[in-house]
């Protein structure tokens, strides 16, 4: 498919909903057993191309629905993702499937547990479809996933194969995760809903250990509404990671929320930004100052100027967190041999040996003054603007840069992805950020922009 070719239109483009399956359920005129049906048709057409999954239990998913379906016909389901069809990124250990992690270090590994997320979606009544392609560790070496509406392109990276899956409507849901860009930049290549929520609001346990200080586990979905609630749920079952108090808020969307006031974000990638890329993000700037919300620049207030020119500041620390806190378990599979990591993973533990305690006190001291600016904006604003991406995703397997996600990673804070763009034909992510514990809200304003850009509610 030719650059030309691509006619990605967001206001047209059906990805799979679920929490509006549920009532046909409950009437008996469908079943999760004949959603999932639908979804391994799709998978069978589309899989061959996009390569989203790395492995598949289709019989135990197929008995789980089963048992979802025999639970809606006595109108007992366990939650409000009961029957639902989601995939789990290859980095969080699952008892029934292998997890490997791009990784030949960990090629047929079993784990004996399922990962918390996980457990608290089989609970729940969620039909656990297979685990999805990642980048080595969740990092730079992508795996062979191809974006859903070019397969001459990236889907982008860590969160490849989740991302993909859903755009490709394979299913209406699955888990990805983040250090830096891994689930804001991949959701926007691939035309998909994602929560990146609070640092800490969803259990991280029995995943990969990478970044501690700064991974995040969020959600990828066809819709708004399925977003909020997969993330809802985990949280309200298994809890945050400990010492944090996981998601606030109500299991289900409530009507849209008009922000007033929005600042209007550049960071550190702007300058980098294909041109065209940021002649859309101006225009749509200026239609969303001409639905009669008030959007500031660094230009107009102060504040934001500050918090701009702090934030440049942001990539190489961000990056040197990363490194000096992958040192282990990085040291232990190197000793098992240098074939089996790649060049850049090598790269990546060269630059946290350079480091020493007192180099990692430095960048947190940093990290911790930056989240003092942006703390302080607090009340003052609705929600803050940015890309999702610096432009279309890039032809070939290149990841993509992560630079914009790098501000709410580094500010511990929510940050939605919404699919309201094209880009030379192709999906263009909107990112909008919140302050720490206000996810809940920040997902109502976005359920805005979807009402007011894509005439569609939540989906």
């Amino acid at each position: 498919m030719s650059q030309t070719e691509n006619t990605y239109d967001p206001k047209t483009v059906k990805l799979l909903t679920f929490y509006d399956a549920i009532a046909a359920f409950k009437e008996e005129a469908d079943t999760p057993i004949g959603y999932l049906e639908r979804c391994l048709e799709t998978i069978d057409n589309r899989e061959p191309e996009v390569q989203a999954f790395v492995v598949m239990n289709i019989d135990g998913a197929r008995q789980a629905a089963i048992e979802s379906t025999a639970r809606y016909k006595t109108n007992r389901p366990l939650s409000l993702v009961d029957g639902m069809p989601v995939c789990i990124k290859d980095l969080f250990e699952t008892a029934d499937m292998p997890t490997q992690m791009n990784s030949p270090i960990y090629a047929g590994w079993q784990s004996k547990r399922d990962a918390a997320h996980v457990y608290a979606l089989r609970r729940g009544g969620a039909v656990i479809v297979g685990k999805t392609v990642t980048t080595e560790f969740g990092q730079a070496t992508p795996g062979p996933t191809r974006n859903p509406f070019d397969p001459t392109r990236t889907p982008g990276g860590s969160s490849s194969g989740t991302s993909a899956a859903v755009g490709a409507a394979m299913v209406p849901a699955g888990t990805g995760s983040q250090v830096r860009g891994s689930i804001q930049r991949p959701a926007g290549y691939c035309g998909n809903y994602a929560l990146k929520p609070t640092f800490g609001a969803l259990n991280r346990g029995g995943g990969h250990s990478m970044s501690p200080s700064q991974s995040v586990l969020g959600t990828h979905a066809g819709s708004l509404e399925d977003c909020w609630r997969t993330a809802f749920h985990i949280s309200s079952t298994i809890g945050g990671d400990a010492g944090h108090p996981g998601l606030f808020g109500e299991p289900i969307l409530a009507n849209s929320v008009k922000p007033s006031r929005l600042a209007r974000l550049d960071t550190p990638g702007w300058p980098e930004t294909e041109g065209e890329t940021k002649e859309i993000f101006e225009r749509f700037i200026t239609e969303v100052d001409a639905q009669g919300v008030e959007v500031v620049s660094r230009s107009d207030d102060q504040r934001i100027e500050i918090l701009e020119k702090a934030l440049e500041t942001v990539p190489a620390f961000m990056f040197d967190i990363f490194a000096y806190e992958m040192l282990w378990p990085t040291w232990g599979y190197r000793d098992k041999g240098q074939d089996y990591l790649s060049t850049a993973i090598h790269e990546r533990l060269e630059r946290g040996e350079k480091m020493g305690p007192r180099d990692y006190r430095d960048r947190l001291e940093k990290r911790e003054e930056l989240r003092r600016i942006f703390a302080a904006l607090n009340g003052t604003f609705d929600g803050y603007l940015t890309l999702s991406a610096k432009g279309p995703p890039p032809v070939g397997m290149a990841v993509g840069d992560p630079v914009y996600g790098d501000v709410s990673s580094c500010l511990g804070a929510p940050a939605i992805n919404l699919p309201l763009l094209v880009d030379r034909g192709l999906p263009m992510g909107i990112q909008l950020l919140g302050h720490p514990h206000g996810d809940y809200e920040l997902a109502l304003r976005g359920k805005w922009f979807v009402d007011t850009f894509l005439g569609k509610s939540a989906n």
